[in-house]
């Protein structure tokens, strides 16, 4: 019988939130950094606590973070010293089982393709939203067609992919939940 394993981005792969970790990069010379940090963080916790919805929690996160696709290299180099122990432990698990393992996440494939490729996950089993640029490169918003941008887009996204088979869930926040909660995982 076919399983699949659907495992999260965000805390769960890596050890850290990454917008969080871009704004931290992005707004580095800000003189209101903190304060704007501690607004990215809270509305980062309101969505994962199932408090917000996760639509306005990216919202208004991509809204504060005047990040551009420099600050995105940066993040990429952090984000791959960041991979969680128990992944990085098992890089083998992934390259024998590299068609069962998807990557659905909340967020986005620009920083989170080169992180988990990697560990031989597939492009084409990674879910998750992607940013729109402007011409000069900054971050303005993100493409709100994608199912994962919006509340409950994981369950969304599991219907639309209609696997089949034992599929197992790996994730700490709302969303993940959800996708338990569904009955989908």
């Amino acid at each position: 019988m076919d399983q699949h394993f659907i495992i999260d981005f965000d805390s769960t792969f890596t050890q850290v939130e990454a917008l969080d970790e871009l704004a931290r990069i992005s707004l580095k010379n800000h003189p209101d950094r903190e304060e704007i940090y501690q607004k990215i963080e809270d509305l980062t916790n309101l969505a994962m606590e199932g408090k917000l919805s996760f639509s306005e929690s990216l919202e208004g996160r991509i809204k504060l973070l005047e990040a551009n696709k420099e600050d995105l290299q940066k993040l990429i180099k952090h984000l791959k010293k960041k991979v969680s122990s128990s992944f990085s432990r098992n890089k083998v698990f992934f390259k024998n089982h590299a068609s069962e393992v998807l990557i659905v996440s909340g967020g986005f494939k620009e920083f989170i393709t080169p992180v988990v490729s990697a560990y031989h996950i597939k492009k084409e089993n990674i879910y998750a939203n992607t940013f729109v640029f402007d011409e000069e490169g900054k971050i303005v918003g993100y493409d709100r067609a994608n199912p994962l941008s919006e509340e409950g887009g994981k369950v969304k996204l599991l219907k639309i992919l209609a696997l089949q088979g034992d599929i197992y869930g790996i994730g700490d926040g709302h969303s993940d939940f959800q996708l338990k909660e569904s009955g989908l995982i």
